[in-house]
């Protein structure tokens, strides 16, 4: 419970987080981005990838008279529900909007947004956590509400922000640093390692009430340290020598909600299958990777496909894996048909070559493609295999061309 007066003092204290700083650039949500009518915008995604500041933007561009509260404020730690009728209070009526940040931090807060949004105001709420935002919001606020995604600077925003041109140059510091926008002002591990622990002991463990921090932190860096790389439940509960695989599975579903981890399914027809199968790991952020793990920096062909990876998550919602004799790395489906096939390698040579095509093509020849791609760091070229087309174009390229 919050007193009056400390909320009041907090509000006040908040108004000054409401100024846009200089430097900060319009993200790619803002492009296409119209408030509709009295829905609840709730926008989530993993901590300091740009919420507030986002939120900030929607505020300038769209509306005169808002009000905003950040419930990460130290200043009103331990607030209720019972607290939102003063917060209320606080405020008064009349507003174009309401911004909420990271509300999920106090217990049944749907039951205040419902408040308001039966007497018709129009809000925004953020979290990072995408599972406890879902459930509350699809308790009470089923049909009321639309979800946005937001994430690290893509490529584009990258070079946007740090004033610099697409060309390999740039895409190579993309390829290491990532796009979290405090470590790309600081370029200090640091933050990135004290983003990790927020989420892991923070988010996860406090939140579950998980003893054995040691273990979940054990996991997430190897994880961290095997993107693109299979991995099966009971091979992480032996590893890690776990009661159950059912404890695993927990695991990697919280730091799927934080937004820390994704985990790529193989594709098949069945969902039975696409339930037992191994899936592949990988990450939010090459930069928070590299802050946390010794080995992934030294793999570019991994960072090269964990950026792919990253590119698609933001723009297609059904993605694959698949794996008959040899692995294609990205099956990209669109209305329940296959768009995209895509193979991710750092370089081609002789060596290689076959090893690259022979995944990509049975592939193309297992779902009908007649077009497939190969991304690579900065090689462009053309195979014209029997009556089909295969593309090896340089990644920053292929962002480009896909947006």
């Amino acid at each position: 419970m919050i007193l009056k007066g400390e909320i009041e003092l907090a509000i006040e204290a908040q108004r000054e987080q409401l100024v846009t700083r200089s430097g900060t650039i319009a993200r790619r949500f803002m492009e296409k981005f119209m408030p509709t009518g009295n829905h609840i915008e709730v926008i989530s995604g993993i901590r300091r990838c740009g919420k507030s500041t986002l939120m900030k933007q929607i505020i300038h561009t769209n509306y005169q008279k808002t009000v905003y509260f950040n419930f990460e404020d130290a200043r009103v730690h331990g607030f209720e529900v019972g607290d939102f009728p003063k917060l209320d209070e606080i405020f008064g009526r009349g507003y174009d909007a309401y911004f909420f940040d990271e509300i999920q931090n106090v217990p049944s807060w749907e039951v205040f947004i419902r408040q308001l949004h039966d007497r018709n105001d129009k809000i925004y709420i953020t979290g990072s956590n995408a599972t406890l935002l879902s459930k509350e919001l699809g308790t009470r606020l089923t049909g009321r509400h639309l979800r946005h995604e937001l994430f690290p600077f893509s490529y584009n925003e990258f070079i946007t922000y740090k004033q610099l041109t697409s060309d390999i140059n740039s895409f190579s510091q993309y390829l290491l640093s990532g796009g979290f926008p405090e470590f790309l002002d600081s370029q200090n591990a640091e933050v990135l390692q004290n983003i990790l622990k927020d989420i892991v002991f923070r988010d996860i463990a406090i939140r579950y009430a998980i003893r054995n921090t040691g273990s979940l932190m054990d996991i997430t860096l190897y994880l961290l340290s095997n993107i693109g790389k299979e991995i099966s439940y009971n091979n992480l509960r032996k590893t890690f020598n776990l009661g159950s695989a059912n404890t695993v599975s927990d695991y990697l579903s919280w730091l799927s909600d934080a937004y820390l981890l994704f985990f790529l399914p193989r594709f098949s027809w069945s969902n039975k299958s696409i339930a037992v199968n191994p899936r592949k790991v990988y990450a939010i952020d090459n930069g928070l990777v590299n802050a946390n793990s010794l080995s992934f920096s030294h793999d570019r062909g991994r960072m090269l496909e964990n950026i792919v990876f990253m590119h698609l998550r933001r723009n297609y919602d059904s993605l694959f894996y698949f794996r008959s004799n040899k692995e294609c790395d990205f099956v990209v489906f669109e209305n329940k048909k296959c768009k995209f096939l895509i193979q991710v390698c750092e370089s081609l040579s002789t060596d290689n070559l076959n090893r690259e095509l022979e995944g990509l093509q049975e592939a193309m020849a297992f779902f009908q493609m007649k077009e497939g791609y190969i991304l690579t760091l900065d090689q462009s070229d053309e195979l014209r295999p029997k009556d089909n087309v295969i593309h090896i174009i340089p990644v920053y390229q292929y962002i480009e061309l896909s947006l």
